[in-house]
């Protein structure tokens, strides 16, 4: 395994320790909020200031770009910049709902090189290296055999904060992948959507307005597994904003689905 999965790894532990502690005390949880149903918690900080920590003591001079944080430039000469969402699935959290996740990902001169999600309820690791696929526990993993729609079973995200313009569209997408697939499901992680989605366990996904932390370490997860990743479109991926996700024959088959319903100003991504 890769020297920066390992610490991406130790990590993640480290921060789901705070996370974990904190879900017996869930009623101190300091809760700020970010913007309308945007939260944030004295947990979140502190989980991401640990990973933060982790990372500078093994690598002080790389980047890091971090959900509450912001972004702290390489002090280096070799570009790396961690990407981390420490508590992915806040509101989740906050309500005791077990889906969230510790999301983590490297990215070197532009590119993701590395990534590390962490389910802490379920103890599941996934973890994903450029060119050397993608793993749960050590064991290879790969996106589901699904060609096409019919019997799928889908993620997605709802659209909150700035993005409640995009609701009526993206009620018109619900409408018909409901109709066309299986079922949908909205757990309310984007990353663990896409950890799910390379183990197989959904057949795609897709949401609107999401950012770098949000995907990084999921959508390396889901190309290394065979998935394919792109805009409402079909347009390349380049973390935040929209994504369409998913078995090669699905995701052709929900870009097609989607496209009658995709915004205006999207349609240029």
């Amino acid at each position: 395994m890769h020297p920066l999965i390992n610490i991406g790894i130790r990590a993640a532990r480290r921060a789901a320790t705070i996370i974990l502690r904190a879900m017996n005390r869930l009623d101190a949880v300091e809760v700020s909020t970010k913007g309308v149903n945007d939260f944030v918690t004295d947990v979140d900080r502190q989980a991401e200031q640990e990973i933060i920590d982790t990372i500078h003591h093994f690598y002080p001079d790389h980047g890091i770009l971090a959900e509450e944080s912001g972004e702290r430039a390489p002090r280096g000469h070799d570009d790396i910049v961690w990407i981390i969402d420490p508590l992915d699935g806040t509101t989740n959290f906050m309500h005791g709902f077990p889906q969230f996740c510790v999301s983590i990902a490297v990215q070197q001169r532009g590119k993701l090189e590395h990534a590390v999600i962490y389910d802490p309820l379920r103890q599941e690791i996934f973890t994903a290296s450029r060119g050397a696929g993608a793993q749960l526990e050590d064991k290879r993993i790969r996106v589901s055999k699904s060609r096409g729609l019919e019997g799928a079973l889908i993620s997605t995200g709802f659209p909150y904060r700035a993005n409640l313009r995009w609701l009526d569209s993206y009620l018109a997408m619900f409408k018909e992948v409901s109709l066309a697939t299986a079922g949908v499901r909205r757990p309310g992680s984007a990353a663990l959507d896409l950890a799910w989605l390379a183990a197989g366990r959904t057949d795609a996904f897709w949401e609107l307005g999401l950012n770098p932390w949000d995907t990084a370490a999921g959508v390396l997860l889901v190309t290394e597994a065979g998935g394919r990743v792109g805009t409402l479109t079909g347009g390349e991926y380049t973390l935040g904003g929209d994504i369409v996700a998913g078995s090669p024959k699905t995701y052709e088959a929900l870009l097609e689905l989607l496209a009658p319903h995709v915004p205006a100003d999207l349609k240029s991504r």
